[in-house]
């Protein structure tokens, strides 16, 4: 739709521009932000590798081959084995839409759960809140522009969840599109709940996936994502996430397991007192796939502590990288940080960078970071094998005991479990590609 901008563009986003149509049943204030967030897409494009945080990333086939947003879902059922054994509710989105037939949403008083699109309309306050796009990461504006779906989460005060809610983000493969969803989790004051991402898929497509959470005084939001998207797939995740209320806490993991290019990305604002955040996650790269996490860390107050620790491995021709930046800010005294990325690569084509970054403006702290990039020990692999564990077998067990760690600090043991199961079914792939 050409006439929503009246200046030139980039050439990526023309595309993107002549695929834009309004909804007339969407509330005019959605509209004006869906407008305004295709103008900034407009104007930002596709970032290049001169963008420090997009250093890693050759995105010129994405912008050679445009995959324009997919019309409509198309009908699936969730792979035997993906998802949790049990679950508080669930949401199923097929190829960016909700699903009824395969979701369950019951769950107890204080709790609104439920797609985006049927929030557009009962909760308008929340839907609000994200909708606008106000970042200077062109990927969300153009999420912004495109989303056909997603989910909210808003807990109540006070309320604690024991059992995880499940959110499962399916492909279908039935067409070469993107698929932008949009999504919102809020924790209320005292509240706290356990939130499973699973995204997996077959044929090619272009994921583009955001999340804005909140998280309230007191309040505790567990996040665990695992990424299995198909072999010819993009995945691009970009989460913001704000620590609003004193003593609010964050414990978000990632274990990227597939996807042609992978990217996950969070930023966290720790704007409240005493706030406590955990960022941990693992990526396995193989054949010739990409495997991204970015993490940036803003601490704005005192007392605040973040813990971070990311491990990966490359076999074959594939590349993973880390980026993270931890921030703190000139009044955010008595901060606590640490940062660690530890990877093992496999093979002489394999490769894995490493960027770990601290930025104090702050002077009583105590700040972190250490990254280390390696081979499988030899002696190690040499003891299995005299023991009479076969090569392949023993490369394995040392690749899973080294990738184990972040996923053993993961508190819920189910889950815990579940993310293991899926790293081994991985791991035994590994070697073929």
């Amino acid at each position: 739709m050409n006439a929503v901008v009246d200046f030139p563009v980039k050439p990526e986003a023309r595309p993107y521009l002549d695929a834009f149509t309004e909804t007339a049943s969407e509330p005019d204030w959605l509209r004006r932000a869906r407008r305004a967030s295709l103008t900034r897409f407009a104007e930002l494009g596709f970032p290049t590798r001169r963008s420090e945080n997009w250093r890693y990333l050759d995105l010129r086939p994405l912008e050679q081959h445009p995959m324009l947003p997919s019309v409509m879902g198309q009908p699936m059922g969730v792979p035997t084995g993906l998802g949790l054994a049990a679950s508080a509710a669930r949401i199923v989105l097929v190829d960016g839409r909700f699903a009824p037939e395969l979701s369950l949403l019951r769950l107890p008083a204080g709790i609104w759960f439920g797609p985006t699109r049927r929030a557009i309309a009962e909760r308008p306050d929340l839907v609000k809140a994200f909708a606008a796009d106000s970042a200077e990461y062109p990927f969300a504006s153009l999420n912004a522009a495109f989303f056909a779906d997603g989910f909210v989460l808003e807990i109540g005060y006070g309320v604690e969840l024991d059992a995880p809610i499940e959110i499962i983000h399916l492909a279908s493969g039935a067409a070469d599109a993107s698929l932008h969803t949009r999504s919102m989790i809020e924790l209320c004051a005292g509240s706290r709940a356990t939130v499973v991402e699973t995204f997996a898929g077959t044929g090619k497509y272009w994921r583009n996936d955001f999340a804005l959470w909140r998280v309230e005084q007191d309040a505790a939001l567990t996040r665990i994502a695992l990424i299995e998207e198909a072999g010819e797939a993009t995945h691009f995740g970009d989460v913001d996430a704000v620590l609003l209320g004193e003593r609010a806490k964050l414990d978000a993991f990632s274990l990227l397991l597939g996807g042609g290019t992978v990217r996950q990305e969070i930023s966290v604002a720790m704007s409240s007192i005493d706030a406590e955040c955990r960022i941990d996650g693992a990526f396995v790269a193989s054949g010739q796939e990409e495997a991204n996490i970015v993490t940036v860390i803003d601490h704005q107050s005192p007392g605040g502590t973040t813990s971070e620790l990311i491990k990966g491995v490359a076999a074959g021709r594939g590349h993973g990288a880390f980026q993270g930046k931890i921030v703190v800010r000139e009044g955010a005294q008595q901060t606590d940080a640490r940062q660690t990325s530890r990877n093992l690569i496999l093979g002489r084509r394999a490769s894995i960078d490493t960027k770990p970054e601290l930025e104090i403006l702050a002077d009583d702290v105590k700040c972190a970071h250490g990254a280390s990039v390696g081979e499988l020990d030899e002696t190690a692999l040499f003891y299995l094998r005299s023991r009479g564990i076969p090569t392949e077998e023993a490369r394995r067990l040392l690749i899973e005991g080294f990738l184990r760690e972040p996923i053993e600090g993961i508190a819920d043991a189910a889950i815990r479990e579940h993310l293991l199961r899926r790293l081994s079914l991985r791991l035994a792939r590994l070697e073929d590609q």
